[in-house]
């Protein structure tokens, strides 16, 4: 449960899809002025260097984020959405033109506070925690030493009248599927307007179905997936062939804009790569 540490796998494909997502949430979120709390279940280091040894090892970013980075000229004012994300990624970087970081949620999630909000981010790991500790973030952020679920428990309902919620676990273990499912139902039923963001793999194993099938199951209303697919699920060259976010809540349009920019980066993933969105149930 402990081992899994997200700097081996910083700047993949899951990681673009994720914080694209999680960018488009925060954008509606800054458009009202009334306060936002913030909860990042699995918050990881915060900024991961890309000349790191552990990212150097699996070296995934190469076949994520960089294609998207190199060609972020020509992508320019295709999608406003894409737009300010590149802009915001280049704000982690180093070296003017150079891509030398990636940034995890936390770093998303902290760029975007105001005075009036609130960030809440947990991690279990110790050694990830540590490095979430160097990491310099505003005065209205917490960084908890613990488990995100049991603390996003605690947590909710908050002080303010609006709860924005990530929730990414490394889901080593088969039973985290359905605890997320769990926390989600909770969530909803202490905040009925609470925005919910869950990531999940696609893996071959297709674990992610449980969670899936019990929120199905749930008679939640308004929820949306998107899905990026890098290949069939049956290449057995990889593991994980996808990843996925299930929001609950969304703000109005969203589908729409993430899907907009989707449709441009998908092509820099591969030939089989695609990206799907749907609507579960739509008020």
């Amino acid at each position: 449960m402990l081992a899994y540490q997200h700097a081996y796998h910083a700047g993949n494909f899951a990681d673009v899809h994720k914080h694209l997502t999680l960018h488009a949430v925060t954008r509606h979120l800054l458009r009202k002025a009334s306060p936002v709390t913030y909860i990042d279940s699995h918050a990881g280091r915060g900024l991961y260097p890309l000349g790191a040894a552990e990212t150097r090892k699996l070296q995934e970013y190469r076949d994520g984020v960089a294609p998207l980075w190199q060609r972020r000229e020509r992508l320019q004012g295709s999608s406003p959405l894409l737009d300010d994300w590149l802009a915001a990624l280049s704000e982690a970087q180093q070296g003017e033109g150079e891509l030398s970081h990636y940034p995890g949620s936390p770093w998303w999630l902290a760029r975007t506070l105001r005075a009036q909000d609130r960030l809440q981010l947990f991690e279990l790991h110790p050694g990830e925690h540590a490095e979430l500790e160097r990491q310099p973030l505003p005065g209205n952020a917490r960084r908890s030493f613990g488990d995100g679920l049991s603390g996003l428990r605690q947590c909710v309902p908050v002080s303010t009248p609006r709860l924005c919620v990530l929730i990414d676990p490394s889901y080593e273990r088969k039973q985290e599927y359905l605890e997320v499912a769990d926390a989600l139902l909770e969530i909803a039923r202490k905040v009925r307007h609470a925005l919910v963001m869950v990531w999940y793999p696609l893996l071959p194993a297709a674990r992610h179905q449980a969670l899936l099938d019990a929120l199905r199951a749930s008679g939640l209303r308004k929820l949306w997936r998107s899905e990026l697919v890098r290949h069939a699920p049956g290449d057995s060259r990889h593991g994980m062939y996808g990843s996925g976010m299930l929001l609950l809540n969304p703000p109005w349009g969203l589908d729409a804009a993430l899907g907009e920019a989707l449709e441009l980066v998908v092509p820099l993933f591969g030939d089989q790569a695609q990206q799907r969105g749907e609507w579960w149930v739509e008020e």
